[in-house]
């Protein structure tokens, strides 16, 4: 592979001289340009990220540790979280964690290790990023894209999964519904519990009784939502209504009731979490909360970014709203 001291000595000129050429820093005459130019072309050479990353001790690279899942939710979240940094000039690296806490450090060590400018971290809710290899590495900024409680200084970006829970339940309720049932994700997940506890605060005020039965653990997973929802059919007195703590389980409460010969809304309405892009094509569309994933992500790198161009910035929690989208479901 050829080195920049091959072009220079090919071109009859400095290394200095073919930086500037390269980096357009400094005026070249023309002359001297277009030998340069010939030389790289003749040599095919291409300048070494790693060597101007270390001399501007910026690689303008962003990491990304996230634990995915089937879940389209991560999936869309993730492309946002790139077309901003693409847009914005850097490059992600993604570590998926799979939720395995050896993994999940792992993969942290050889992210800053690589000397990524910023860090985003979508999978701390179950096991915490090691403080021994953060406190290695204190000049990287870092964004919490969580739920999980975190004493760090690292910025923190939620979702407000009690209102919105609140505002699914309400939303069935005022549709005259008085027989709503809950499928909720993994109750060692923040955002499930508060899904969760959103549900349980609606029904309260209404003064409508949860059912015994009523309140079903899935796991954020498809087939998690098709088992729940055989249980709730299973009960002697099945509900009128499901909030789903996420899309993807009520997808799998449709294929639930489509096996049974049930007709949504018509013997069950649903009402599911998170706004994925499938949602819209369901049969018939689901009503759900809306995420907004693309702004989410754009907020993010933003974030991050403001933080890498200011480290002294105050640590900064945002909260985004959930808003309900009414489609066809219920």
């Amino acid at each position: 592979m050829a080195t920049m001291k091959d072009v220079a000595r090919l071109a009859g000129v400095s290394t200095s001289t073919v930086s500037h050429v390269i980096n357009n820093d400094r005026f070249v005459s023309e002359a001297v340009r277009a030998r340069v130019e010939a030389a790289v072309a003749s040599l095919n050479y291409a300048p070494s990220a790693l060597a101007r990353s270390l001399k501007i001790n910026q690689t303008r690279t962003i990491g990304m540790l996230i634990t995915a899942s089937s879940n389209p939710f991560y999936y869309e979240l993730v492309r946002g979280v790139e077309r901003s940094c693409f847009e914005r000039g850097y490059s992600l690296v993604l570590c998926n964690t799979e939720g395995d806490e050896q993994r999940m450090n792992r993969n942290l060590e050889t992210l800053l290790q690589k000397r990524v400018d910023g860090l985003l971290l979508l999978c701390t809710e179950t096991h915490l990023p090691s403080p021994e290899i953060m406190k290695r590495y204190p000049a990287i900024p870092t964004v919490m894209m969580d739920w999980a409680p975190f004493d760090g200084d690292s910025d923190l970006i939620q979702d407000n999964s009690l209102l919105g829970g609140d505002i699914a339940t309400r939303y069935l309720i005022d549709k005259g519904y008085t027989r709503i049932a809950c499928i909720t994700g993994p109750l060692d997940k923040t955002p499930s519990r508060l899904r969760l506890e959103g549900y349980r605060h609606a029904m309260a005020r209404s003064g409508l009784p949860i059912m015994p039965g009523y309140e079903v653990n899935g796991d954020f997973e498809f087939a998690g939502g098709y088992q729940a929802m055989k249980k709730l059919l299973e009960m002697p007195q099945p509900p009128q209504a499901v909030f789903a703590g996420n899309d993807a389980m009520a997808v799998g409460a449709y294929r639930a009731l489509h096996e049974a010969g049930l007709a949504i809304p018509g013997d069950i309405a649903i009402v599911g979490y998170d706004d994925i892009e499938l949602a819209r094509y369901m049969t018939p569309p689901l009503t759900t909360i809306h995420q907004p994933k693309d702004e989410l992500g754009e907020l993010a790198i933003d974030v991050l970014i403001h933080r890498m161009g200011d480290p002294t910035l105050q640590q900064q929690r945002l909260q985004l709203t959930p808003e309900l989208v009414e489609r066809g479901s219920a």
